[in-house]
């Protein structure tokens, strides 16, 4: 399964954020990754959909839109028609308001024609999202507690992986999309790709370096 990398422009310096993503393309990125966040589900405020809508026209590459906020289903038409490509939601802030709100959520995504995603934290069992896995086109797993760039990876996360990977197989969906997100570096990218993720989430790894190309090449490698 080919491994794709997408680079958070949480990392990213917000002043030249346009031509940022342009290098991130240049630099053979896979996807874009905008992390969302609320200043309630986490602690810090980032963007919203006018920073998604701004730096649609400026990249081909897909937009993969990570919602860490709380009535996530509030907020989809806007990152939608934004020009979002893929839109991820958290289980607990969805789990929180009903045991059926991650469901209509992800429904409500895909009636956009967007696709959809869930995503768990590092102290939440991946097993909780496994009623969702035939609506979703990716599952995020985090190996940081989110909200905060730079972390270090929470290797347990792992197991968590391998579980993910072997039931989208029993479900018969071998090419589902499972993303991991946090404290991804050259160091650990092998073991993350053994254990089953393909699409790697690095934002300060790419962000920091001198080099974005070779690293987002060593990455992939």
């Amino acid at each position: 399964m080919k491994t794709k990398i997408a680079p958070s422009i949480l990392s990213a310096d917000f002043s030249v954020m346009g031509e940022a993503v342009k290098k991130l393309e240049q630099s053979g990125a896979d996807l874009v990754h905008c992390d969302v966040m609320d200043g309630t589900f986490v602690e810090p405020i980032t963007f919203g959909g006018q920073m998604v809508k701004n730096i649609r026209p400026l990249t081909k590459l897909p937009l993969d839109v990570h919602l860490m906020i709380e009535h996530p289903k509030t907020q989809i038409k806007f990152f939608a028609e934004a020009g979002a490509d893929i839109i991820t939601v958290h289980y607990e802030a969805c789990k929180k308001i009903s045991d059926d709100y991650l469901r209509e959520t992800l429904e409500l995504i895909k009636s956009y024609g967007v696709k959809c995603g869930a995503v768990v934290n590092p102290d939440v069992p991946v097993e909780n999202i496994f009623p969702v896995f035939p609506l979703c086109d990716m599952v995020l797993l985090m190996s940081v507690f989110p909200g905060y760039g730079g972390q270090k990876f929470i290797s347990e996360v792992l197991e968590k992986v391998k579980k993910a990977r072997a039931y989208a197989v029993q479900i018969g969906k071998p090419d589902l999309d499972i993303e991991i997100d946090g404290g991804v570096t050259e160091e650990n990218a092998a073991a993350i790709r053994a254990a089953g993720a393909n699409v790697l989430v690095a934002g300060s790894t790419v962000f920091k370096s001198s080099d974005m190309a070779k690293t987002i090449a060593n990455l992939k490698k």
